[in-house]
């Protein structure tokens, strides 16, 4: 029965039937935001959000029967446990926000798909990198958001009024979002000289710090491509050299029953 399961789930066909289901859950629970359609359904997305979620349960349940413990060893399979388990929890009560959720579940399409489990786990090797440049970024924004504070918090004090407005308004400048005719340009207006202030503020930031950032990531992809590359590769050069054993044993085989 063990045995039986396990190749089922070892099927070619399994993964990307997984993959179906998903991206139909994904489409019924966009469609079950408006109120015209699922009346129109008369209550057939319900159905088919239920199908689906008896669906990823009963692959839950199958991977569960045939890995026992060792499957919270992996951290996809833990990753499906939690989706699921949030997906089963009762809609009613106090509870009733987490039935909003269920939304989640598209997120098993990152455990189904190779490459964008590369990129997530490219991006989780990188956030040790990442650490020592948000640390770098934050110190740059306390010192940017002082400074702001005292040359223009009293001339415009609804963006730079204190370290936290100041803070979020360099944040939506970094981000390039209406930072010209929005704020800088109106400040300059008061102080001509304020963009020896915000050039440079968006040089160190935008162009610099978050490119960092983007190259750390890129590499640590590039790395668990490679780790990926070589696994793969050592994993062929086993069933090969299984295969030529086996080969070899039965030739030998063969020739002793000539003898």
């Amino acid at each position: 029965m063990r045995q039986q399961i396990t190749n089922i789930l070892q099927q070619s066909w399994f993964s990307p039937f997984i993959l179906g289901v998903i991206v139909i859950n994904a489409v019924v629970l966009g469609l079950q935001t408006s109120p015209s359609i699922e009346k129109l359904t008369f209550g057939m997305l319900d159905v088919l959000d239920n199908l689906c979620l008896a669906i990823f349960t009963i692959e839950l349940a199958m991977k569960l029967f045939t890995q026992r413990l060792s499957f919270f060893r992996g951290g996809w399979n833990i990753f499906d446990f939690l989706i699921v388990a949030i997906s089963l929890t009762p809609g009613a009560g106090g509870l009733s926000v987490l039935r909003a959720l269920r939304i989640l579940r598209v997120l098993r399409v990152i455990s189904i798909a190779p490459r964008l489990r590369r990129v997530v786990e490219g991006f989780v090797t990188a956030l040790p990198g990442m650490a020592s440049v948000f640390l770098l970024m934050a110190i740059i924004y306390y010192i940017a958001a002082v400074m702001a504070t005292k040359l223009f918090g009293v001339s415009f004090p609804d963006w730079f009024g204190t370290i936290g407005e100041s803070a979020y308004s360099l944040f939506q400048i970094m981000t390039l979002e209406s930072w010209s005719m929005g704020i800088v340009r109106p400040v300059m207006d008061v102080y001509p000289q304020a963009w020896a202030f915000f050039v440079p503020f968006i040089m160190a930031t935008t162009f610099a710090v978050v490119n960092l950032l983007v190259g750390l990531v890129v590499n640590s992809m590039q790395e668990a491509n490679e780790v990926e590359t070589i696994e793969a590769t050592d994993n062929f050069r086993d069933e090969v050299l299984t295969k030529l054993a086996e080969i070899t044993a039965k030739l030998e085989a063969l020739e002793a029953r000539r003898d």
